[in-house]
């Protein structure tokens, strides 16, 4: 891991696409298709709000942060009357292992096996209070299949991150549609990132005219000083977030894990078709 980097980012990097794959793979959406949950949106936000259970629409809004309400709107309760949370749960797990089991297959599973327990005994350390997601992923069953294990360990490292992000992107006066303007401006281009969290254009460029207003970008869409500055400092809050559960860590043990998850997540980013986090080495 880059001395530069914070060690809690380092490792979110190499998680993330493990998680990912089962919104961009095959398998997934083979899985979600047989639970009745037709078309992409019904998939993730089913899979993804399961864990809270039957929940209607607002909740979803609060904790997903970065979605249009409208979007969330559309799927949501209506996903239950196709497949019950429980079924959603059993889908994403099946789909998610396999897809694992194909983009590992040359993975020693002796690797895997060593990823998966490093990453579960991180996530039975973490503190999950002020973090609703992390703490709905952490209190499901534990997998019994090896890679439906490594995929369950890395959600929940990634829900956790992702709570104490949105909770950073709160504190420094960001809503959901200026959290991904801002985002585009960095590093993300808009036409990827727009119609998947579901904005309108009237949304969008309200959102950019506020952080002109607030001297984050030009009134051309670029990111000012100031607005890097404070894109740091909110990205430095996320990192600060999820650092304690590494905190008493030896060195040796954190850089065993990454080494471990390198070339599992490689295999995963080459799965993903676009980035929408900023994830090095995956496609723009």
């Amino acid at each position: 891991m880059a001395d530069l980097v914070h060690p809690a980012r380092s490792l979110w990097w190499l998680f993330e696409p493990v998680h990912s794959v089962t919104y961009f793979s095959p398998e997934g959406s083979d899985a979600f298709e047989a639970a009745g949950l037709h078309g992409g949106w019904r998939g993730y936000f089913a899979s993804r709000a399961a864990p809270l259970g039957a929940v209607d629409a607002p909740p979803v809004i609060a904790a997903f942060f970065s979605f249009s309400p409208t979007v969330v709107e559309r799927a949501l309760p209506e996903v239950w009357t196709h497949a019950s949370p429980e079924r959603t749960l059993a889908a994403r797990v099946e789909g998610s292992s396999a897809a694992l089991a194909r983009l590992l297959e040359h993975v020693e599973p002796d690797q895997v096996e060593l990823a998966a327990t490093a990453l579960e005994q991180a996530a039975a350390r973490l503190d999950c209070a002020g973090r609703v997601l992390a703490a709905a992923n952490a209190a499901l069953p534990r997998p019994t299949d090896l890679y439906g294990r490594l995929w369950q360990a890395a959600t929940v490292m990634r829900e956790h991150r992702g709570d104490g992000h949105v909770a950073a992107l709160v504190a420094a006066g960001l809503d959901g549609c200026e959290a991904v303007v801002i985002r585009c401006a960095m590093d993300v281009r808009r036409e990827v990132l727009q119609p998947r969290r579901g904005w309108t254009d009237e949304e969008w460029e309200a959102a950019a005219a506020r952080l002109v207003e607030r001297g984050w970008l030009t009134a051309e869409g670029a990111v000012t000083e100031l607005g890097r500055i404070r894109h740091q400092s909110l990205e430095a809050a996320t990192d600060l977030a999820a650092a304690r559960v590494w905190e008493n860590y030896p060195r040796s043990e954190l850089d065993g894990l990454a080494a471990a998850l390198k070339p599992i997540s490689a295999l995963c980013r080459n799965e993903l078709p676009v980035n929408m986090l900023g994830l090095p080495g995956v496609k723009p």
